[in-house]
């Protein structure tokens, strides 16, 4: 029987995943925790539940069918948009899906799927078109792909059996021995840097960064082609300093490292967190634009190491 695993999403006509056009697949689950993420509704491995203030009507519906009591009562027009408010209670919440069936208004929507490897790639071929004129192919992203390992190893071993291009973007915090059993079946690796000093990783994303690093060393003596993503956050590694000592460290890993990719801070997540009922700290933190990582661009391309900004 082929495996599962929970899917947030297939997302086709990606262009900032690996090269052409591709889809992504996004994997639901990871083992860090990272304050900034953009994809929230990745990071529990269970399925979840938005409430989308926007489209509720406030019919009690959901209110009336929720065995576990865990729906707040209808409320005023006007106290849904305080961005704390969540109409589910999640200490009480068993999942069962009951709202969101009884939604008329799709205002309570299931976040997650379970999919075997052969449901994905009959979505992930739709485009085979697309992927042969344009180089592309499928990305597997998340969340995190090694968490669910077995499931991963054979999405990407069944898609190269359908002549697939294979990228898979990873934090790279796993044992080593779960990328080494994918490495034969992935093209390119989007292998995701966060910050060098230790102490503030781990404050940041809860773990710790040396088997990130350690990794991705050990990927970079396979000769892995390897993209590294560096995700710009204010405060964090959006100093020259820092991309110093990132510089230092993937100059040293030439020429497995092919690029590095820049990616500024942008808060258009912001909703999820609220359709998930969870505060957000960078809500009041602006986007950045591309024109301010430029010089950190320049630091790393002075070392030899291509690097683009992605939008």
């Amino acid at each position: 029987m082929s495996n599962k695993a929970m899917i947030t999403n297939i997302q086709r006509f990606s262009i900032n995943d690996g090269p052409g056009i591709r889809t992504s697949v996004f994997i639901k689950g990871c083992r860090l925790h990272c304050s900034w993420c953009h994809n929230p509704e990745c990071i529990h491995s269970f399925e979840e539940i938005y409430w989308k203030p926007m489209l509720c009507r406030q019919c009690g519906r959901c209110f009336s069918v929720c065995p576990q009591g865990a729906i707040q009562p209808p409320i005023e027009p006007g106290i849904a948009e305080n961005e704390y408010y969540y109409k589910i209670d999640v200490s009480k919440c068993d999942r069962c899906m009951k709202c969101v069936e009884a939604c008329p208004f799709n205002a309570l929507t299931k976040v997650g799927d379970l999919m075997s490897v052969e449901e994905v790639l009959d979505e992930v071929e739709r485009d085979m078109l697309f992927y042969s004129n344009s180089g592309g192919g499928m990305t597997i992203t998340g969340g995190e792909p090694t968490t669910v390992p077995e499931f991963t190893l054979e999405l990407l071993q069944k898609a190269k059996e359908r002549g697939l291009h294979n990228c898979l973007d990873t934090c790279g915090f796993c044992e080593w021995e779960i990328l080494e059993s994918m490495r034969p079946y992935v093209d390119i690796f989007l292998y995701d840097v966060k910050c060098m000093n230790n102490k503030l990783h781990i404050m940041r994303t809860g773990v710790n960064n040396s088997p990130i690093l350690n990794n991705l060393v050990r990927l970079a003596e396979t000769g892995s082609d390897i993209h590294v993503r560096i995700p710009v956050i204010p405060g964090l590694n959006d100093s020259p300093e820092h991309m110093e000592r990132v510089a230092d460290f993937l100059e040293a890993l030439m020429p497995a490292v092919k690029q590095v990719d820049l990616l500024p801070f942008h808060n258009w997540c912001q909703d999820k967190y609220r359709w998930l009922g969870l505060q957000w700290e960078y809500t009041d933190t602006e986007s950045m634009s591309s024109v301010e990582v430029e010089d950190l661009r320049d630091i790393l391309e002075e070392r030899g190491l291509y690097t683009t900004i992605g939008g």
